[in-house]
């Protein structure tokens, strides 16, 4: 029955959909472990206890977040190897040590302090454990940065060569790190991560507030959550104008679909708001725009000419429609991200930040919004970059493995329904962990009891003085 589907577009559909299941978790892990950081050491510095008890209380939920991104994450290690055999053989001598690097460098070191942060505060004291939890933090954000590496290096390679086998061999790894695209999509990745946090944490403690549970704690992560998003919302969003304008100069095509300009517009393009890309035509149907706005965000000038789609090749344009409403979808959660965070600003300088109970309401409802909005900047950022792998050097049509059809859609219904039963049910024991702040006790995370073949000191002692323990 799957014999007359495409194996290439079933192949990408199967990487998109467990990259989209794993993207949320790391996003909100790297947030949540410096989040974690700064209530430890807000706890150290002042002795609230209310910062100790918000670290306890979210220090599961990032244990159980963490393994969800780690196990969500090695099924694509594995697709490389089944899927897109080709694009390992052609791109592995860069994409390789960029990801070994990743576990080396950060992974190890997420790993080994992490069992510290959870479990070791009574054994190693205060300050060890606070060095453990900063380790988890700079883990998770040297993760990333190798991870968008090799992503960037993907979107605008540079460094390297292409031997006679025809693969890419880096010969200036500094270039290969520190791609054109680096540095921006790196920024906005991280603060993508703290807003993403930011809004689930505040959407918790408002949801507390809303119930008027535990008011000082819930009052406590709601107002450190409304102060990121003011903080960090404004600058996200100069950061993702920066970011749009390094597209511009290396991927055109990818700002043109952004954009919906099929056309091009030697006297200043217009910014189209809302339309129906119809890429058979040629067109945006039914456009709501505003003249020459366009050029004035890309150029800064009202007259700027601005190059369309019509300057492509059809065979070399990314599917236009769905990178015209993922970018939509991901700047209308942003402004909505600053809208949030300026209407807490005001609340705060009126004194009414823990009571007003409409901006508590549409706290929880933008709890999620930093997930639809990473998900939104991914499929712009990856399908913009269609039909390349490796833009301007490699077609996704060149990289795939000789599979059959039948044989990807067979692992892609058995991922489907795998990832939706444990994944599912793990976000819902998450969200009933998020619930039970103000009455019950968290689950306590415990060491382990005893290492295989020592008996602890303390069972010793206590069998020692019992009446029925033999010589």
């Amino acid at each position: 029955m799957f014999e007359t589907l495409d194996a290439t577009l079933l192949a990408r559909f199967q990487f998109a959909f467990t990259v989209s299941f794993h993207i949320v978790f790391p996003a909100f892990s790297i947030g949540l472990a410096s989040y974690l950081a700064v209530l430890e050491g807000l706890w150290l510095w002042t002795k609230d206890e209310v910062y100790f008890a918000l670290f306890n209380f979210w220090k599961t939920i990032f244990a159980l977040a963490f393994g969800m991104g780690v196990v969500s994450g090695i099924v694509m290690s594995y697709q490389f190897g089944t899927n897109w055999s080709v694009f390992s053989d052609k791109a592995g001598p860069v994409i390789g040590p960029l990801m070994g690097y990743e576990v080396l460098t950060a992974f190890f070191l997420e790993a080994g302090f992490l069992g510290v942060m959870l479990f070791g505060l009574n054994r190693v004291g205060p300050r060890l454990h606070f060095f453990a939890t900063l380790m988890v933090a700079v883990g998770t954000l040297i993760s990333a940065t190798w991870i968008l590496a090799a992503n960037s290096w993907m979107q605008t390679p540079a460094g390297f060569s292409v031997n006679a086998a025809g693969q890419f061999v880096p010969t200036d790894w500094w270039a290969v790190i520190f791609n054109p695209s680096f540095p921006y999509r790196l920024v906005h990745m991280v603060l993508a991560a703290y807003l993403t946090t930011a809004f689930v944490v505040g959407g918790v403690g408002a949801f507390h507030l809303l119930r008027g549970d535990a008011p000082k704690r819930a009052r406590k992560m709601f107002s450190m959550a409304m102060w990121m998003a003011a903080l960090v919302a404004p600058i996200q969003i100069f950061a993702g104008d920066m970011h749009g304008l390094n597209t511009l100069e290396h991927q055109p095509a990818k700002v043109m679909a952004m954009e919906g300009h099929f056309r091009s517009h030697p006297d200043g393009a217009p910014l189209i708001l809302f339309g129906l890309p119809n890429a058979a035509e040629q067109r945006v149907d039914y456009a709501v725009e505003i003249p020459k706005l366009s050029s004035l965000i890309l150029k800064h000038d009202l007259n700027a000419p601005l190059a369309g789609l019509d300057t492509v090749p059809r065979e070399l344009q990314p599917p236009v429609a769905v990178v015209f409403w993922s970018f939509r979808v991901m700047v209308a959660i942003g402004f909505a991200m600053l809208g949030l965070g300026l209407w807490s600003l005001w609340c705060r300088w009126r004194g009414t930040l823990g009571e007003n109970r409409w901006l508590h309401r549409a706290a929880v409802l933008m709890g999620p919004a930093g997930f639809l909005a990473v998900l939104a900047g991914w499929v712009t950022t990856e399908v913009g970059r269609q039909p390349y792998t490796v833009y301007g050097h490699l077609l996704t049509a060149d990289s795939v493995a000789p599979v059959d059809a039948p044989a990807v859609a067979t692992s892609l219904i058995a991922f489907i329904v795998v990832y939706f039963l444990v994944f599912g049910a793990g976000t819902f024991y998450i969200l009933r962990l998020m619930g039970r702040l103000p009455r019950d006790p968290m689950p306590a995370l415990e060491g382990p009891i005893r290492t295989a073949g020592i008996t602890p000191a303390a069972a010793v002692a206590s069998k020692a003085g019992s009446p029925h323990h033999g010589v």
